[in-house]
């Protein structure tokens, strides 16, 4: 079935794509091809010079050509083709794209919309990955027409960009030729309001050395610097002639070195030391009296009397020197004092006049840059070459663009293929129904316990009497399934629900209790559907009567002993739902059914529960919890919209140990070869014969 609905879905897919490119008018696309790049050359300069002037750095190349494309696209360049090639109410364009005239009398406004709107829907403009070179297309009716808008939108494109950066460099002009006057006036008032300060502080600058705005110094300041230079070589010299005049006031004179040195001494020393000797050579041959003892003792006398008069008047020069010196030390350093104090008070009143000559400075700088740029942009005002490059001239096409049967065909295709799996994905899902017993697991995500075939209600008796009869095979592979459902085995209590009423839940759980019986094992089978009880009537032993039960236990009006009631099976007791209560929820969902089932579970080997359906009652979910496994009822090929998921995700979400999933009422013939064989007319049969 699903099968041929999609070829349907395909095949009309198609048709309609063959007749949709018949309907078509052919439409006729042109291209024009652009390099952008990312710099433009320097037109100003020597002739030799390559170095380019860049537009935009290289980490931003991409964004920039985004940028342009989005320009390409931008409204403000479809004015420009539009008023250019005079579109804005021109039939024979409207007719071209395939649209009327404007009805009535619309306001230009509406018209150039429509103008542009038109025009934007043809265009289209592409810039590749990593390359420069952007196309321009354009579709239209007219093969002309197309490549005349397609060459339009270039030269436009690259009109508007040259128009873009005069505009740009125009507005640089006027707003620097503003701000150079301001500057210009800040210059001149700030260099009038130092020169008056400096005039009425009194302050003279000495700029001659080292310029006037770095490191100059005032007239005070070099006259303090040079007085204390010279001040300092007065203490030297003062502390030189103090140790002279030291050394010569001392005892002894004559060792003084400026003595010692002084020539006339010299010679005097000279000659004393001859007439010493002469003396001593004539103590040698006379006595003191002889005459010329006398004479050189005179003599040497002499020499003495000039050597010490010599010496005092060294000294006493000396002296002069030292007073001297001590006076110009003292003189210069009361200068340098009467400076200091001059210099004290001008640095006050350089503060005032630093604030106003960095001021100036400041303003002279501003000025000079602007000056320099607003000559700049006059040089190149104007001049500036585009970054943009025609490289293919659009050319009226020959052939047309579309309609393409093979694009279309393709497109279709997809289109059909897409529409079918949804088709079949909504299908799938909001149809749970089961038909084979692969959906059990495949859409219910359960294991498959046991497949029962379809059976007359007047024949089901006697077939689960038969114990050769198909149905009693079914609930035989049932119960082998469930004794290893779990990893200890057999659960000890069991729930048997379905999604809905009359799936066969109650004859389901009576085959399962039955068969559990006939391997020895001692069974109680519950009925607690206390709001459609069929459990009573299900065993015919029973005759219907339900006058006690489940109900009256958990209401405590009587015992277990009371309710259970013996079967045709030595090891099966059934208790039957009794009188149908006003709030069955309250009552199995109260403490006495759990407690109930612990009693019950120290007397049988297992507890099975004929639970009412799980959609839209809350007995089969509250009940589901307090068992250790459940057993899900589902009769084959129900119809359903989503009831049976419905009912497992209520399972699922009390988080209880689902066995699995027994499919009831499952016809073979109607399901295919495969199932037809194993269960129809080609099912295994029991045989009288004894060859194999």
């Amino acid at each position: 079935m699903n099968l041929q609905v999609i070829s349907i879905i395909i095949a009309a897919a198609l048709a309609l794509a063959v007749v949709a490119t018949l309907l078509q008018t052919p439409r006729y696309t042109a291209t024009t091809t652009l390099q952008i790049n990312d710099q433009s050359a320097q037109v100003l300069g020597k002739e030799d010079d390559t170095q380019q002037d860049p537009v935009v750095a290289s980490s931003d190349t991409e964004r920039f050509l985004q940028t342009q494309v989005e320009i390409l696209k931008s409204r403000a360049l479809t004015e420009r083709v539009a008023q250019k090639l005079r579109l804005n109410g021109n039939a024979k364009f409207y007719e071209a794209m395939g649209l009327r005239e404007p009805a009535g009398k619309p306001t230009r406004q509406e018209i150039q919309d429509l103008t542009i709107r038109t025009i934007d829907k043809a265009r289209g403009v592409d810039l590749p990955r990593n390359s420069r070179l952007a196309t321009i297309s354009f579709e239209s009716t007219q093969p002309e027409l197309s490549a005349q808008l397609a060459n339009a939108f270039a030269s436009e494109f690259i009109q508007s960009n040259l128009q873009r950066r005069y505009d740009s460099s125009a507005y640089a002009r006027d707003f620097i030729s503003g701000q150079l006057s301001d500057a210009r006036a800040k210059l001149e008032r700030s260099e009038r309001d130092l020169n008056a300060y400096a005039r009425a502080a009194g302050l003279i600058r000495d700029r001659d050395n080292t310029g006037p705005r770095n490191g100059d110094s005032s007239i005070t300041a070099a006259s303090l610097q040079q007085l204390n230079s010279a001040a300092n070589q007065a203490q030297t010299a003062r502390i030189a002639a103090e140790q002279r005049w030291r050394l010569i006031s001392g005892s002894n004179a004559m060792n003084s070195p400026d003595v010692l040195a002084n020539p006339a001494i010299s010679q005097l020393l000279a000659e004393r030391a001859r007439n010493m000797a002469e003396l001593e050579k004539q103590r040698a041959n006379h006595l003191e009296d002889y005459p010329a003892v006398q004479q050189l003792r005179a003599q040497v006398g002499v020499i003495d009397a000039q050597l010490q008069n010599v010496a005092r008047n060294i000294q006493a020069s000396v002296k002069q020197q030292y007073d001297a010196a001590l006076q110009a030390e003292q003189r210069l350093k009361g200068e340098v004092s009467e400076l200091k104090s001059s210099s004290l008070e001008e640095q006050d009143r350089l503060v005032q006049y630093h604030l106003l000559e960095r001021e100036a400075d400041t303003n002279r700088t501003v000025y000079e840059g602007l000056l320099q740029r607003f000559k700049e942009l006059n040089a190149a005002a104007g001049i500036s070459a585009s970054n943009i490059a025609i490289i293919d001239t659009a050319i009226a096409p020959i052939k047309p663009s579309s309609p393409n049967l093979f694009r279309n065909l393709l497109i279709a295709l997809a289109a059909g293929i897409v529409a079918a799996a949804g088709f079949v994905y909504l299908r799938t899902q909001l149809d749970d129904s089961v038909r084979v017993p692969e959906d059990v697991e495949g859409k219910l995500q359960l294991p498959l316990l046991g497949v029962i075939p379809l059976a007359e209600d007047t024949e089901l008796e006697v077939a689960m009497g038969d114990p050769k009869s198909a149905i009693s095979e079914g609930y035989n592979s049932l119960r082998s399934a469930l004794l290893y459902s779990t990893r200890s085995g057999l659960p000890k209590t069991m729930l048997v629900t379905s999604a809905q009423p009359s799936e066969g839940k109650s004859t389901t759980s009576l085959a399962i209790a039955r068969g559990i019986a006939r391997l020895g094992r001692s069974v109680v089978l519950l009925d607690v559907d206390l709001r459609r009880p069929a459990l009573h009537r299900a065993i015919s032993a029973f005759n219907g009567e339900n006058a006690v039960g489940m109900s009256s236990l958990l209401t405590g009006q009587a015992t277990i002993k009371d309710v259970l009631r013996d079967t045709e099976d030595e090891h099966l007791k059934v208790i039957t739902s009794g009188p149908i209560p006003p709030s069955p929820t309250e009552l199995l969902g109260s403490n006495m059914m759990q407690k109930l089932l612990d009693e019950l579970a120290g007397k049988f080997d297992l507890i099975i529960l004929d639970s009412p359906p799980v959609l839209g009652l809350a007995d089969a979910p509250l009940m589901a919890a307090l068992v250790d496994g459940v057993v899900v009822v589902i009769q084959s090929d129900r119809s359903r919209r989503g009831s049976l998921k419905t009912s497992l995700r209520r399972l699922r979400n009390v988080r209880i140990n689902i066995l699995g999933g027994v499919l009831t009422k499952f016809d073979p013939t109607a399901s295919g070869n495969s199932y037809s064989e194993y269960y129809g007319y080609n099912y295994y049969q029991y045989s009288s014969k004894t060859d194999a």
